[in-house]
């Protein structure tokens, strides 16, 4: 089969790699019907992902169809149309219990698909720990809308619910990328009275603007200050998905005093701490990799047409095109927001 895999800092290559195989009785083999470009792969060519391994298939985002199982999968089973979580996870260790899935103690627990073992920009894709890894897709959804269910979806989903919105309170969403796009939304479903949104790129504004018109977006320079004119004096919670270089300090700036800050973004390089000037705001910051252990609601909030980032997908391409798709999913050209390759 067809797989795009990542070989050093800058060579992602499509490669001819065996059919994958069950390798022990909690995995499960999917035919991918549909994959996605994240940052995260564009992290890992650039070299700034070090556990990355080479040799690997890259891709985490994607939908398919079960295949084969092993003896000890009870979830799923050949035929089933699923969600292929980003994470693997047990489900039992003592993180996992809490909750906190990307934690999880497994030698190949947390990000590990497209990362460390071989990921779904192929044909197929073995998923470890199936009955946590995989989610069942509801009659009436298809494969574009469940598409981000297991990635950004959930870290959209995770990021709103650590975030404690609460009815009526304003939210500031720093980012209108993919996963900042995720983010607004799931964050709308907690009922806030307003959403800011901010973005740099002028187009990405006017996406949002088209098909999310309950947020008010501005650009960076406005921003700030539409933040701070709020009668509390900033924004009730603020999360920070865009992993700018100025990005961390207009998230704790445009928050309101003892406001919740929530640290989405993958930064590339350190950010600062400026405790000094942030002394008696009272700021609570959670930050981290997303806990996806919510898949299961999140396609039924699809399902009932609560949710929909269906518009994210803007180009899609064939697998064999996926040097091409890369290019431009990097270069922000022609309207892009997420590219899906189809194997």
């Amino acid at each position: 089969m067809l797989a795009y895999t990542f070989f050093s800092h800058g060579d992602f290559r499509l490669v001819e790699k065996p059919l994958p195989s069950v390798k022990a009785p909690t995995d499960a083999i999917v035919e991918i019907t549909l994959s996605s470009i994240c940052t995260s792969d564009l992290h890992i060519k650039h070299g700034e992902v070090p556990r990355a391994v080479p040799g690997i298939t890259v891709g985490h985002e994607a939908v398919g169809i079960v295949r084969e199982v092993g003896s000890a999968v009870r979830k799923v089973r050949p035929g089933d149309r699923v969600a292929i979580n980003v994470e693997t996870f047990c489900g039992d260790c003592f993180f996992c219990r809490n909750g906190w899935v990307n934690n999880c103690t497994l030698p190949d627990g947390g990000w590990a698909l497209g990362c460390r073992i071989d990921g779904v920009q192929a044909g197929y894709a073995r998923v470890p720990m199936a009955d946590n890894g995989l989610s069942l897709i509801p009659d009436g959804v298809d494969d574009l809308h469940a598409l981000f269910v297991g990635d950004i979806l959930a870290t959209g989903y995770w990021a709103a619910k650590i975030a404690e919105i609460e009815r009526g309170s304003t939210v500031a969403v720093i980012g209108a990328g993919p996963t900042g796009i995720c983010a607004l939304q799931c964050a709308k479903l907690r009922s806030p009275s307003q959403i800011f949104v901010c973005e740099k790129d002028a187009a990405r504004r006017e996406f949002v603007r088209a098909h999310y018109p309950y947020a008010r977006v501005f650009a960076p320079r406005e921003f700030e200050a539409a933040c701070k004119s709020l009668e509390r004096g900033g924004a009730d919670s603020v999360l920070e998905v865009a992993g700018g270089d100025d990005t961390f300090e207009l998230a704790w700036k445009c928050a309101r005093p003892n406001a919740v800050v929530v640290i989405v973004a993958m930064y590339g390089k350190p950010q600062t701490l400026p405790l000094p000037d942030m002394y008696g705001k009272n700021l609570t910051f959670k930050t981290g990799g997303v806990d996806g252990c919510d898949c299961d609601e999140i396609l039924r909030l699809i399902a009932e047409g609560k949710l929909d980032t269906s518009p994210l997908v803007t180009h899609t391409f064939p697998l064999s095109r996926a040097d091409e798709a890369y290019a431009l999913f990097e270069s922000r050209k022609d309207g892009v927001i997420k590219v899906a390759l189809k194997p």
